[in-house]
This record gives C-alpha cells, structure tokens and sequence, in this order.
C-alpha cells in the first residue's frame, strides 16, 4: 500500500510543469538595470551641469554690480563738501566707513534677490521687475557722488525718495513670485529709510 502512494505520488511530481527562468530573461533583467543605471547617471550629470550654471550666473549677477559699486564707492565716495564726518554732524552718525559698507550689503541684497527673480524666469513674467532692479542699482551709485562729493544734499534727499518709491514697488512685484528675494529688497528698503534719515539731517545743517 505504502509502495503504490509512493509512486503515485513520484508520478504526480513527474507530470506537473515547471517554471523554468530561461537565458533570454536574464539578459532582459540585466539590460534594464543597465538602462536604469545609465538614466540616473544622466540625470546626476544634468543636475550638476545646472547647479555650475547657476553659480555662474549667480557670481555675475552679484559681483558685477556690486565691483560697480565699490570702485563708485572709492572714487567719489569721500567727504569733501557734503559735511558727513564733519564735528558739527551728530553722535548718532555712523562712521563713513560702514556707511560705505552698508551700502554695498544693500546693493548685494539686491542683487541677489534680482537674480533668484531671474532664476525663476520672474522677468519674463514680469518685465517691470527688472526696470525696477536697474533703477535701484542706478540710484544708489549716484548718491555717494551727488551728496558726499559735490554735496548737494536736496538733491540726495529726492535720490533717497525716489529709492524708497522704487523698492517699495519692487517689492510689491516679487512678493507674489519669490518671498526670500522680496525679504532681500524689504532689508534694502530698511536701509534706504535710515539713509534718508541720514540726508534730511545733513540737508538742514
């Protein structure tokens, strides 16, 4: 009895099929790991590729203007009839250097917010943004010279409410496309108002 269910049981075995994993599937496991390999590769490479443009640009984008600034800065940003650093000026002045360079983090603040605007093609969609940027660079350049050099001081204090007048319309521009590129032009803008403060006070002594 034991013998027959022993055979018929070898037989059972015999006869059922068998999945068998031939050659040619193997080669089709290995071809799609080769392609998926081969696709991140590409897509490490193309991030990479992006990531050099982007700092690229973003280097032009900040040190142009900014090398602008600072030979400004150097060539007709001292004192000679605007009266800052005079005895007569007050205590609350801050001295001509950090002046100087409050001025160039300003202008690098607006630089980088005009270039996360353009990253995002924002002047594309918004071509005032970039009107609005350029009138800004221009208007800080002119200050130091119109009121620390030549010292016309009412004519700084209109730099100073044409600053204002433009980043507060920048800002309303690159709020709605970029909230950290409108908190750069916000601390400008912070800035433009102390430096206003600076002229209406220099402009009365």
């Amino acid at each position: 009895m034991d013998t027959q269910e022993l055979k018929h049981r070898v037989q059972r075995d015999h006869d059922s099929p068998t999945t068998a994993i031939s050659p040619d599937d193997d080669h089709k496991k290995d071809d799609d790991d080769d392609s998926a390999t081969v696709d991140k590769r590409k897509k490490e490479e193309k991030r990479t590729a992006l990531a050099k443009r982007g700092l690229k640009s973003l280097s032009l984008a900040v040190l142009l203007p900014l090398s602008v600034t600072l030979s400004t800065t150097y060539l007709f940003g001292s004192s000679r009839n605007g009266g800052y650093g005079k005895d007569t000026t007050p205590f609350w002045f801050p001295p001509i250097w950090l002046l100087h360079a409050t001025c160039v983090a300003s202008t690098c603040f607006m630089n980088l917010s005009a270039w996360l605007i353009w990253a995002e093609g924002g002047f594309h969609e918004k071509p005032a943004a970039f009107w609005l940027y350029l009138a800004q660079l221009g208007l800080t350049l002119a200050w130091s010279p119109v009121v620390l050099r030549v010292g016309a001081t009412w004519v700084g204090l209109g730099l100073c409410a044409a600053m204002i007048a433009n980043l507060v319309g920048c800002f309303r521009v690159v709020r709605p496309m970029n909230p950290v590129a409108a908190d750069l032009v916000k601390a400008s803008l912070a800035w433009a108002a102390v430096l206003s403060t600076i002229n209406l006070k220099l402009a009365f002594m």
